[in-house]
C-alpha cells in the first residue's frame, strides 16, 4: 500500500463554545495562521489525493477563509454535530470511492506536524494495520481515553476515562483522536456504527473494536511530543499553545544563525523568513510575509507586518506594514511606515516620521517630524524637519515628486500635485504650491512684520507684559552704556 494518502480529512465543524467568541474557533489565529490553517498545512505535507475539511458552525466564514489559504481543499458540511464518526461520514459522501490510506485529524491541533502524520502513515502501512492511532503518554492523563494494548503490542481497545476500571486508569498512554484508516475498514466500520452511548453520537473510537472483530490489527504511534496532541478549547489553551509554538519558532531560528536577544518577548509568525546574522532585540514582533536579510538589526520594540528589510539595515522602535526597507537603510526610532513605503539603499526615515505610498530613493533622508505620503523622492535628497506632503484635497489623493540631490527647508508644505526639480532648494517655512525648477530656490512665505507694543495693549496685566517691560529696560540700559562709551 502506498504511503501517499487517498484522503486527509480535517474535522473542523465544532462550535467551540468555550472560546466565547463570535468568530468560529478554527479561525482564531496562532503564529500567523488560523487554527484550521495549521491543520491544512500539516495535511498538505502528505500530498494527499484529496484534502477535505468538514465544516459546520460558522461555515460560511470558514469556507471563505479556506478559499483564500487553500483553494485546492474541498469542504463537506456537517449540518448537525452528531459525533466524530458522523463527521467523517459527511466527508466521505463528498469524496469518490477511496482506496488506500485515509488520515483523520482535527482543525484545532495547531502544533501537529506533517512529519508526525507521515510517521503515523508509514507505521500504519508497514504494519499492514486496518487502523492506526497517534498516542502519547502523560503521568496523569485524566479525561483522556486510555490505550489498552494486547500482548503483541497492538491496540485492543480504547477505553474512555469515565468507563475505565482502576487498572485501566493506571495506563498512561492516551488517545489523541488522530487516526489513519484503511479506506475499506473505514467505510465498512462507519456503516456499522450506532449511537448506543450516553451522548447518542457516532464515535470513531468504536471503529477500533469493529476493525479487530473483522480480523484487522490496530497500530499506534507514540509521540514523545505531547504538545502535538493538544487541542484548543478556550482562550487560555490558545495562549499556552501560542507561547509553546513561538518558543519552537525562535529556537529554530536561533539554531539557524539568528541572534534573538530575548526570545520571551520576541514573537515570530510561522510565515516569516530570516537570514543568518540577523539580530532581533527585545520586544520585536514579526508577522505575515515579513523577510529580513542578513546582517540586519531589528528592535527593540518594533512590529513589522509583510515588510522586507534589506541586508545590513537597522529598524528601531518602528511600526511598519507592507513596506520595503533597502539594504543598509536606517529607520526609527518612533517611525510609522504604512503600505507602499519603499526606502532605498542607505536611506533614512527618522524619528516621528510617517510614510505611505512613498518611494524614497537611495541615500535620501527624511530625518524627523514629517509626513511623506503619495510621493516620490529621488536619490541623495534631504527632507527638512516638519515637512508635510499635502496629498489629499478632500476628494482625491495627489502626488508629490522631489528630485535627486534636493534640499528642502524645515516646516515645508508641498501641496500636491507639485514637482521639485533635481538639485533644487526650498526655503524654511515655505508652502510650495507651484513646481520648483531644477537648481532653483523655492520660497513661498510672507515677509515678517513686527507689531510693536502689541502685548502691552492686548494682554494687559499678564506676566508676559512684565517680562517684556524688564527686557526693554535692560535693552535701554545697554544702549545708554554703549552711547556713553562712544
Amino acid at each position: 500500500m502506498s504511503t501517499r494518502p487517498a484522503a486527509v480529512i480535517v474535522l473542523a465543524a465544532g462550535e467551540g463554545t468555550r472560546m466565547k467568541s463570535s468568530t468560529p474557533k478554527v479561525l482564531h489565529e496562532l503564529a500567523g495562521r488560523s487554527l484550521v490553517g495549521h491543520a491544512v498545512a500539516a495535511g498538505q505535507e502528505l500530498d494527499p489525493d484529496h484534502l477535505t475539511v468538514v465544516v459546520g458552525h460558522g461555515r460560511e466564514h470558514v469556507v471563505a477563509h479556506l478559499a483564500e489559504i487553500a483553494p485546492g481543499a474541498a469542504t463537506a458540511v456537517q449540518e448537525e454535530q452528531l459525533g466524530t464518526g458522523h463527521a467523517v461520514q459527511c466527508a466521505l459522501r463528498t469524496l469518490p470511492d477511496l482506496h488506500g490510506v485515509v488520515v483523520v485529524t482535527y482543525g484545532d491541533v495547531p502544533l501537529l506536524t506533517g512529519q508526525t502524520l507521515q510517521e503515523l502513515v508509514g507505521q500504519h502501512v508497514a504494519g499492514g494495520h486496518g487502523v492506526s492511532v497517534l498516542t502519547a503518554e502523560l503521568d496523569d492523563p485524566a479525561g483522556y481515553g486510555r490505550i489498552v494494548r494486547g500482548a503483541d503490542g497492538s491496540v485492543e481497545r480504547i477505553v474512555e476515562h469515565k468507563d475505565a476500571t482502576e487498572d485501566v486508569l493506571r495506563i498512561t498512554e492516551f488517545n489523541s483522536g488522530i487516526y489513519v484508516f484503511d479506506a475499506d475498514v473505514l467505510r465498512t466500520g462507519l456503516s456499522q456504527l450506532d449511537t448506543d452511548n450516553v451522548q447518542g453520537e457516532l464515535y470513531l473510537t468504536d471503529l477500533i473494536q469493529l476493525a479487530r472483530d473483522a480480523g484487522r490489527t490496530v497500530g499506534a504511534l507514540v509521540t514523545a511530543d505531547t504538545w502535538q496532541t493538544e487541542g484548543v478549547n478556550d482562550r487560555l489553551q490558545l495562549a499556552n499553545l501560542h507561547r509553546e509554538f513561538n518558543r519552537r519558532i525562535t529556537t529554530r531560528w536561533m539554531r539557524a544563525g539568528v541572534t534573538i536577544v530575548d526570545p520571551a518577548t520576541t514573537w515570530i509568525d510561522v510565515t516569516v523568513e530570516l537570514d543568518r546574522d540577523v539580530v532581533l532585540r527585545p520586544g520585536v514582533q514579526l508577522h505575515g510575509r515579513t523577510r529580513i536579510d542578513t546582517g540586519s538589526e531589528v528592535g527593540p520594540d518594533t512590529t513589522l507586518y509583510d515588510t522586507t528589510v534589506g541586508a545590513g539595515a537597522t529598524v528601531v522602535r518602528t511600526h511598519a506594514a507592507g513596506a520595503e526597507i533597502g539594504p543598509h537603510a536606517s529607520v526609527g526610532p518612533f517611525s510609522y511606515l504604512r503600505p507602499g513605503t519603499r526606502l532605498g539603499e542607505g536611506g533614512k526615515i527618522g524619528a516621528f516620521v510617517e510614510t505611505k505610498s512613498a518611494d524614497i530613493g537611495r541615500e535620501s533622508k527624511v530625518p524627523h517630524l514629517s509626513y511623506v505620503g503619495d510621493a516620490t523622492i529621488g536619490e541623495r535628497t534631504n527632507i527638512g524637519a516638519a515637512t508635510v506632503t499635502v496629498n489629499y484635497d478632500g476628494v482625491s489623493k495627489h502626488h508629490t515628486t522631489i528630485g535627486d540631490h534636493c534640499r528642502t527647508g524645515a516646516d515645508n508644505m508641498f501641496v500636491a500635485p507639485v514637482n521639485v526639480g533635481d538639485g533644487a532648494y526650498t526655503a524654511a517655512g515655505s508652502v510650495i504650491t507651484n513646481d520648483v525648477p531644477p537648481g532653483a530656490m523655492g520660497v513661498a512665505r510672507g515677509r515678517q512684520r513686527n507689531v510693536e507694543g502689541w502685548v502691552a495693549r492686548k494682554r494687559p496685566g499678564t506676566p508676559e507684559v512684565e517680562a517684556a517691560r524688564r527686557a526693554q529696560e535692560r535693552q535701554t540700559g545697554r544702549e545708554n552704556v554703549e552711547g556713553s562709551d562712544q
